[in-house]
């Protein structure tokens, strides 16, 4: 199956070169978790991040499927 990876802020940097330097399409194996696609880039465990899937909030866990858009975000601060 393929998704498209979105990744924000210091993740970008975790991108695979065919990406346009915002997101990249990737070929998963059916039955992939979003953690999946984490270990496919290679971005490591400990850094924290919130993911979402088609723009809603998903666990780590949730199974991904063809065509979603998966976009991972470090934690954001700030404000008053």
């Amino acid at each position: 199956m393929k998704i498209e990876v979105r990744l924000f802020a210091t993740l970008a940097a975790y991108l695979p070169d065919e990406g346009d330097g915002r997101s990249a399409v990737l070929e998963l194996a059916e039955g992939s978790t979003a953690t999946d696609a984490v270990r496919f880039l290679q971005i490591p465990t400990e850094i924290p991040m919130m993911m979402l899937i088609n723009g809603r909030d998903a666990a780590s866990e949730q199974p991904l499927t063809d065509g979603d858009v998966l976009s991972l975000f470090p934690p954001l601060a700030g404000g008053q």
